[in-house]
């Protein structure tokens, strides 16, 4: 392999490196900062967080927040939702926010709690979502595998071919 083919193949081979632990990174890696990562699947906060969004909620003291502030929120079981607040209510020592999603033309149906606030979006990455739920599926799985594996392929193959001496095509 002689040396331009060798630089153009490290370099490719280093793009997709430095590509693959970016994605990682923005999938799993802000977790590590103390950001709780949601995949967006409805279009209630259009356009401020499209459909197949990846958005980035830090812990927030429900304390502070006010109208006008987007909360992440524990709806019931399992389902968070992310909407604006429209009001701050206070009842018998406790605190409750009304919310409503920026695309609906209603308030949500039921008062949330302060303890059920995960915390505050703080920047929303559009598409990244719909990669991140098909890479969390079984077909994304194996395509993961096979993309680590033909990615180490390619990084070794280079180590196949000797490297051309001078003079070794006079």
């Amino acid at each position: 392999m002689n040396k331009t083919v060798r630089k153009m193949w490290n370099s490719i081979t280093t793009a997709l490196v430095l590509i693959s632990v970016i994605v990682a990174f923005l999938i799993v890696g802000f977790k590590f900062l103390g950001f709780e990562t949601y995949i967006v699947l409805s279009g209630s906060m259009e356009p401020s967080y499209p459909t197949g969004s990846m958005i980035y909620v830090r812990d927030t003291d429900s304390n502070e927040l006010e109208i006008g502030d987007v909360i992440t929120f524990k709806l019931s079981g399992q389902t968070i939702a992310t909407h604006r607040i429209i009001e701050v209510v206070e009842e018998s020592g406790q605190r409750y926010f009304r919310t409503k999603g920026d695309a609906n033309d209603v308030e949500d149906g039921s008062l949330i709690p302060a303890s059920h606030v995960i915390g505050t979006p703080m920047f929303v990455i559009p598409f990244l979502g719909y990669l991140a739920s098909y890479l969390q599926s079984k077909s994304g799985f194996y395509l993961m595998i096979a993309y680590g594996a033909a990615l180490l392929l390619l990084i070794m193959i280079p180590e196949l071919f000797p490297e051309e001496k001078k003079g070794d095509n006079e």
